[in-house]
């Protein structure tokens, strides 16, 4: 029995060797190359277009250091400057809408798939990633509670600009942040942001309750 199990032993180490040099004798797979394979397996299906595949000059620094390459501090800086300098704060100088309104569009996730109707109102599904009120059956936890958002950090000047800018593009204060840039990429028009921001802020919404 002993020798059985050397020689099945030895021979698991004889094909773990082989398997090495064939590993090491295996041309290299360039990026480009993994990029044109995974593009060849997609098309246009819909509002859904194969531009979305393509991934900006931050989307790409964020994919290095999410492999394990630290992201360097001049590109986060820089990263975050020019996010924040795309924020369009309202116009009339208002940031809050009606809640209710915003309560409807953090729980939808509708908008911009191939089954949506094109030009119909998108959905921020922010309940996908964030708890909002104790009632709520389920929810994501990849980015943190909002609930109590406004008793937690006030209603001033400068938490209604953070909120509003972090909602607009994430990425003013999180270089490689997951969350969408909801105003920058136009997921959410100006009208549905302020009613979000009247469901974190308001005194009346579930959020604060």
């Amino acid at each position: 029995m002993m020798r059985k199990t050397v020689y099945i032993a030895l021979g698991t180490v004889g094909l773990t060797v082989a398997g090495c040099a064939i590993l090491q004798d295996s041309p290299r797979v360039s990026d480009g190359q993994i990029r044109q394979e995974l593009l060849s397996s997609f098309q246009d299906k819909g509002q859904a277009k194969l531009e979305r595949v393509q991934q900006t000059a931050l989307q790409e620094a964020c994919s290095v250091a999410d492999s394990g390459k630290p992201l360097p501090e001049s590109t986060r800086a820089a990263i975050e400057k020019a996010a924040l300098s795309s924020v369009k704060f309202p116009a009339d100088g208002q940031y809050l809408g009606d809640w209710k309104s915003g309560e409807k569009i953090a729980q939808t996730g509708t908008g911009f798939q191939f089954s949506d109707k094109a030009g119909d109102p998108a959905g921020g599904n922010c309940y996908a990633c964030h708890q909002l009120a104790p009632q709520e059956l389920a929810y994501g936890n990849i980015g943190p509670s909002l609930y109590n958002y406004a008793k937690l950090r006030g209603n001033s000047e400068e938490t209604m600009k953070y909120t509003w800018a972090k909602i607009w593009n994430s990425h003013a204060y999180n270089a490689c942040s997951v969350m969408p840039r909801f105003g920058d990429a136009g997921i959410l028009t100006e009208a549905q942001i302020k009613d979000v921001m009247a469901l974190l802020m308001s005194p009346d919404s579930p959020v604060n309750k």
